[in-house]
């Protein structure tokens, strides 16, 4: 393999004309610029430059070495840029998947990021959150969320970051108004409305259910929330559904907060493959702890500030 150094100083004799000139301009001895092109020639196992010819004459060897090797020390020059713009945050690629349910709640973190980062590509894939967790165990997405819990078998490196209590939703002849909690038993003769079978919150109450033994009375499934809501407010059933889309209402429409034993949270959580995260991806999850500090970021940036980030 060529000596790099060796080749610019000898890509900038030839440049200038003469030793003398190449060694001003490099801000070194002639002697040093003379060591290095002698390195190249030992190297090359040629001789490049003729000595003591005026103009400066080159071997056949030292035709191409100029011409070839001046393209690629600009290359190179070309490449410490790209490296440089990665780490300073000024160029990249940043590949995040997130499911369609919680995509909301990372609108602010969006444009945060956009404010801050506008130059680094984003792309957004929305899959349901079993879909992204293979995307982002198999290298195809530098980041995901999806909700807990997460597929174990899975070669994902996870944290729990944003958490929120699930609620029931119907009209009052389905679900009487009260302040009260409900329990999952309570509801399981009632016909359910629940989100389709690949959205990690029918995951986390069917899991709960089978801990409970019962069987649940579902009488329609959505991949859409808003129409869960309104065939609830139709008293078609009782909607089930987290928080964040339960913050306003049909007047109609009656919620209680469900309570189990075992605590029962609708819990966003983050997965990267563990092993690395660019610097785009940590930006990415720092404008979001920024945008959420009422939620638990805390640990996750310190976990992912051991990673050789």
């Amino acid at each position: 393999m060529l000596n790099v150094m060796a080749l610019r100083y000898f890509v900038e004799t030839v440049r200038l004309g003469s030793f003398t000139a190449a060694a001003q301009s490099l801000g070194v001895g002639q002697s040093t610029v003379s060591k290095m092109v002698r390195t190249l020639e030992d190297q090359v196992g040629e001789l490049l430059i003729v000595r003591n010819s005026k103009p400066l004459l080159l071997s056949d060897v030292g035709q191409v070495l100029f011409k070839k090797g001046g393209q690629l020390l600009q290359d190179l020059g070309h490449l410490q840029q790209e490296v440089h713009h990665i780490q300073a945050l000024t160029k990249g690629h940043l590949r995040i998947g997130l499911p369609p349910m919680i995509n909301l709640l990372f609108t602010s973190a969006l444009k945060e990021f956009r404010e801050r980062y506008p130059t680094i590509h984003l792309q957004i894939i929305e899959q349901p959150g079993p879909a992204i967790e293979q995307l982002v165990a198999s290298g195809q997405l530098d980041l995901g969320f999806s909700i807990a819990p997460i597929d174990p078998d899975l070669p994902l490196q996870t944290n729990r970051v944003i958490s929120y209590p699930i609620y029931a939703l119907g009209r009052a002849e389905q679900l009487p108004r009260s302040q009260a909690p409900i329990r999952l038993q309570q509801l399981v003769k009632k016909p359910l409305l629940f989100l389709n079978d690949e959205f990690g919150l029918t995951r986390l109450l069917r899991r709960h259910l089978l801990q409970e033994q019962v069987q649940p009375r579902i009488y329609a499934q959505s991949s859409q929330g808003d129409w869960l809501i309104s065939m609830a407010q139709a008293g078609l059933g009782v909607a089930v559904l987290p928080q964040p889309f339960c913050q306003r209402l049909p007047d109609e429409l009656s919620y209680r907060v469900i309570e189990q034993t075992t605590p029962l949270q609708w819990e966003v959580v983050v997965l990267w493959n563990g092993r690395y995260l660019s610097q785009a991806a940590k930006a990415w999850l720092e404008c979001c702890a920024l945008v959420q500090p009422e939620q638990d970021w805390h640990e996750l940036l310190q976990q992912i500030s051991q990673i050789g980030l």
